[in-house]
């Protein structure tokens, strides 16, 4: 009779399947990170959407100077009022009979958005929120300014910017003392030529 000895035979251990708890977590980990994403894509439109009306502003701002620049001569037609600026909100000015006229009115109607209408053609949706703009002489010299309606709060602008100053305050949240009110400015020089 062969005796058999015993050996060490390893045993094997029954593996067993993820505890439920383990799962939560990881459930838990995932759902943090997919609200993360959530919020930085909501914070990437926002920013995506204060840079397009940046841009759209700089556009309008750089249109207005050069055909102040281009009738030179008469550029003291151009001045506006910072009580009533040009743009949304704004009647528009229907008389064409000079250059600075109808410079003035197709300024306004773009300040309001008329390069791009809804379906219908009812509704001006092509500038920026609440666009406005202003022409000012200061010294011989003329400030032009477009202000529009940011979608966040930050620093007001300098209190030497008055065009539409204090039309984009909220009366509730965090849009108080001219925080959502943005402004690009430019100044147009015109020489006196001998």
């Amino acid at each position: 009779m062969v005796s058999l000895s015993r050996q060490a035979v390893p045993r094997r251990r029954a593996v067993g399947g993820v505890s439920m708890i383990e799962v939560l977590v990881t459930l838990v980990i995932i759902a943090f990170g997919l609200l993360g994403l959530a919020g930085l894509q909501a914070r990437l439109q926002t920013s995506e959407m204060e840079s397009y009306q940046r841009t759209q502003a700089l556009l309008l701002l750089n249109d207005m100077a050069n055909r102040i620049a281009t009738n030179r001569n008469n550029a003291a037609d151009y001045v506006t009022t910072v009580a009533s600026p040009l743009g949304a909100g704004m009647t528009c000015p229907t008389t064409t009979a000079t250059v600075g006229q109808r410079d003035l009115r197709e300024w306004c109607n773009a300040l309001q958005g008329a390069g791009e209408t809804t379906d219908l053609g009812a509704t001006k949706v092509g500038a920026m929120v609440g666009g406005r703009g202003c022409v000012e002489s200061v010294d011989g010299d003329y400030l032009v300014t477009v202000v529009w309606q940011g979608l966040t709060p930050i620093a007001a602008p300098p209190a030497s910017v008055a065009c539409g100053a204090d039309s984009y305050n909220g009366t509730t949240g965090s849009c108080v003392n001219d925080r959502c009110r943005r402004t690009v400015t430019t100044l147009v020089r015109i020489a006196t030529l001998l």
